[in-house]
């Protein structure tokens, strides 16, 4: 599987397009991950949120290149595919930097 992010557009509130590398895309609510709060309570700010970049060279998207949802995670809530087993104990969810 291709899960690197290749593109991603803002579409309102918290949620945001995301396309991967194999074609596939869908859209992805990052509510969730705001509400578990820690490093993610930043994204609050929707003037934030809406800051996000894609690191190429990763294939995922970052905020401050400090937060960042790894695209396994981001792969498996757009497209509705299950998470790699090797993930499924994960949270997906990690601080880089």
């Amino acid at each position: 599987m291709y899960y690197d992010v290749t593109s991603a557009k803002y579409i309102d509130g918290y949620k945001i397009e995301i396309a991967f590398e194999d074609g596939k895309s869908g859209i992805v609510d990052f509510q969730k991950y705001i509400k578990k709060g820690g490093i993610f309570s930043k994204l609050q700010d929707l003037e934030c949120f809406r800051n996000f970049q894609i690191n190429k060279e990763l294939g995922i998207i970052v905020w401050d290149h400090q937060i960042d949802v790894a695209p396994e995670t981001l792969y498996s809530e757009a497209t509705g595919n299950p998470l790699p087993a090797w993930m499924e104990s994960e949270s997906g969810l990690r601080e880089t930097g």
